[in-house]
């Protein structure tokens, strides 16, 4: 089904191929322009470019003519000539190699035009032979990492981020619940428990008909292949390349079906061993007595929550389902209630076009207003981060002056908003600061990241964060590992030694819940408020759309045992500034 983000993707995939084509840079940039456009536009772009006025685009900023015309024919064709013309000069395997970790156009252009390489088989393959570390500008380090990454992305071949396929999953389910024989669905599986990568997207449905329910479920539009299509199961390849179970039961087997499905595997097997003490069986369809003379039947029950109930627990929420303690804790009744979105009152780290966003102050502060946020801390990176446009002192000082203007403007007009002047402060090699104290402390909090120097050993790299840590003027630490969810590994790091580094200093550690990141890790987070540590949740968003992903934000948060206490961003406005600067 196209979308924005398809016709986004489309657009920066035809820049990319321009690029190996050495076309006008020109050209290149008004493509990587147009998917930047698209990605942000305010409005039903679809609805506007199928229209008969869709030339009214031509007054967007950053859309000419030429892109007019193909959001035209995109909108009301699904197609794009052009691209597919393009297309067809290369291998389709050529995009793989985007996928690797240290590769960019650049170099896949010396690739592609000096050795013909297209794929990532092609790619180990010469680089086994020795053949990578010759070309100009790679070398044999270069080439020893690009191997490591393939090994990295072939391991990870299979899985997905939770923030890739979490727009399909909510349409497909969407779907399926509008659909006349559909009595109940979920998405269950992995993608219900918040795991930050997935294999695949299992769905339930209750229904009278199942073979109308399959039958409807394999020719959505969003299939691309069918696996295997049987009475009661089917599963699908959809067009973004993950696979889709979908089984079928009565409204009778529903809550046993979607306990099992849900998983994990680890918590079914504690569940039905606690089953199997009371005298019950448990499987995917029912709750009975193991011995059928009895007569002692368990309690009748219609959802999840009736069978957790038939067994003495509580029902633990679907992201604590991983035989962590949650069963144990259901049945002392002492789950903890856990944060939901509408808990969360404001956020910091957010980036603007004084560094490397993409929205100014006022577009992002109107974007915060909208989900409803009391407040908005902006961000930008600090001079070190020169690849990201980052601030010098003076800059910095200009954007504070600039975010006070923009509050003292929301006091006149009664606007119950504000905007928080931070800045994500670099950590460099030897765990100073990128700015010094005079200026951090004018700053109402600061992010301290590592945005350099991976490749420090445990000790070393441990101790430099801490060094930053224990600067009072530093209020949170950001993207504590430096992982890139299926493309980076975490840089090494002893996260206990963090975690006591910042209950004696009373730092936060962030939640960066932007999809690919998702760190700190949430098998981490019950040990941080084990010892008093506050988590900030932050969307590091770039556009104001990003701001949206506070929504995986709070699914980790969840899965991590975090309640509304445990989490900064939860505090109203008129108490956030005395909690970040005590």
């Amino acid at each position: 089904m196209l979308s924005r983000e398809h016709i986004a993707n489309i657009f920066e995939k035809i820049a990319l191929l321009l690029d190996l084509q050495d076309e006008n840079p020109f050209k290149i940039r008004a493509y990587k322009t147009g998917a930047e456009v698209v990605e942000n536009f305010q409005g039903d772009l679809l609805k506007i470019a199928a229209s008969a006025n869709y030339k009214d685009l031509i007054k967007t900023k950053g859309i000419g003519k030429a892109l007019t015309d193909k959001l035209h024919e995109l909108a009301t064709t699904g197609k794009l000539e052009f691209y597919e013309n393009l297309k067809a000069e290369f291998p389709a395997t050529i995009f793989d190699l985007f996928k690797i970790q240290g590769l960019g156009p650049k170099r896949i252009k010396d690739l592609y035009k000096k050795l013909g390489i297209a794929s990532i088989e092609g790619l180990k393959t010469a680089c086994e032979k020795d053949r990578i570390s010759k070309l100009p500008g790679f070398g044999k380090k270069t080439q020893d990492k690009i191997l490591e990454a393939i090994a990295f992305c072939e391991q990870n071949a299979d899985r997905f981020r939770l923030g890739n396929v979490a727009g399909q999953a909510e349409l497909i389910l969407d779907e399926l619940k509008s659909h006349p024989d559909c009595l109940r669905a979920e998405v269950a599986g992995s993608y219900r428990r918040g795991k930050e990568t997935l294999h695949d997207l299992d769905f339930l449905v209750a229904t009278r008909e199942a073979q109308a329910l399959i039958d409807f479920f394999v020719s959505l539009p969003e299939v691309d292949s069918i696996i295997n299509q049987g009475s009661t199961k089917s599963s699908v390849r959809l067009d973004s390349g993950v696979q889709c179970d979908l089984r079928a039961v009565s409204s009778a087997e529903f809550p046993c079906a979607l306990v099992y499905f849900t998983g994990s595997k680890e918590h079914n097997v504690a569940l039905r061993g606690l089953a199997r003490d009371q005298g019950y069986t448990l499987n995917e369809y029912r709750l009975a007595p193991i011995d059928p003379e009895s007569t002692d039947a368990p309690r009748e029950f219609h959802d999840e929550a009736g069978l957790y109930a038939a067994l003495g627990l509580t029902c633990p929420p679907a992201e604590l389902r991983e035989n962590q303690g949650e069963i144990e804790a259901a049945a002392e009744h002492r789950l903890p209630r856990l944060i939901e979105l509408e808990n969360l009152r404001g956020t910091f780290h957010n980036h603007t076009t004084a560094s490397d966003g993409h929205n100014s102050l006022m577009e992002m502060a109107n974007a915060a207003i909208e989900l409803g946020l009391q407040y908005l801390g902006i961000a930008d990176h600090s001079k070190s981060s020169v690849q990201a446009n980052g601030l010098n002192e003076k800059r910095l000082l200009n954007q504070l002056r600039d975010i006070r203007n923009i509050n003292e403007n929301f006091k006149d007009e009664d606007i119950d908003f504000r905007l928080l002047a931070g800045s994500e402060v670099d950590i460099l090699k030897d765990g100073s600061l990128d700015f010094d104290d005079e200026l951090l402390s004018q700053l109402d909090y600061t992010v301290a990241s590592v945005h350099s120097s991976f490749t420090l050993s445990e000790a070393e790299m441990t101790k430099r964060v801490i060094k930053a840590i224990e600067n009072p003027h530093i209020t949170m630490v950001g993207h504590l590992t430096g992982r890139l969810l299926l493309e980076r590994e975490p840089y090494a790091i002893n996260i206990p030694d963090i975690i006591d580094a910042c209950a004696a200093t009373g730092t936060i550690i962030e939640l960066n819940c932007n999809p690919w990141r998702l760190d700190m890790d949430w098998r981490w987070w019950k040990l941080a408020t084990e010892k008093g540590v506050k988590c900030a949740i932050n969307p590091d968003a770039h556009r104001a759309v990003d701001l949206d992903s506070l929504f995986f934000g709070i699914k980790i948060a969840r899965k991590g045992w975090l309640t509304r206490h445990d989490v900064i961003n939860c505090l109203p406005r008129d108490q956030i500034f005395a909690a970040l600067k005590p």
